[in-house]
C-alpha cells in the first residue's frame, strides 16, 4: 500500500469511519471490486509473495471485513 493510502486507512480506522473506507476502497461483500485501490493491493500483494495473497496479510484482513457486511457499516 502506497505511503498515502496507508495513512488514510489508518486515519479512517482512528475516526471510526472504517466501514466506509473498506467500501470505497473496493472491500465488498461481494468480494474485491475491479478497477479498485483493493483490486490493486490485492494485485501488488500476489506479486510480491509468489502469487498468493498471505493469510493474515492486510489485505486479507480487510476483505474478510469487507465480505463480512463492514465496509456497509454493519458490526
Amino acid at each position: 500500500m502506497d505511503p498515502v493510502t496507508s495513512a488514510a486507512v489508518g486515519a479512517a480506522g482512528a475516526q471510526g469511519s472504517t466501514p466506509k473506507v473498506l467500501g470505497a476502497a473496493g472491500f465488498t461483500s461481494g468480494g474485491i471490486a475491479a478497477g479498485s485501490t483493493a483490486a490493486k493491493m490485492m494485485s501488488a500483494s500476489a506479486v510480491a509473495s509468489g502469487g498468493r495473497v498471505g493469510a493474515g496479510s492486510l489485505v486479507s484482513a480487510c476483505q474478510s471485513k469487507g465480505a463480512s457486511g463492514a465496509s456497509k457499516g454493519k458490526k
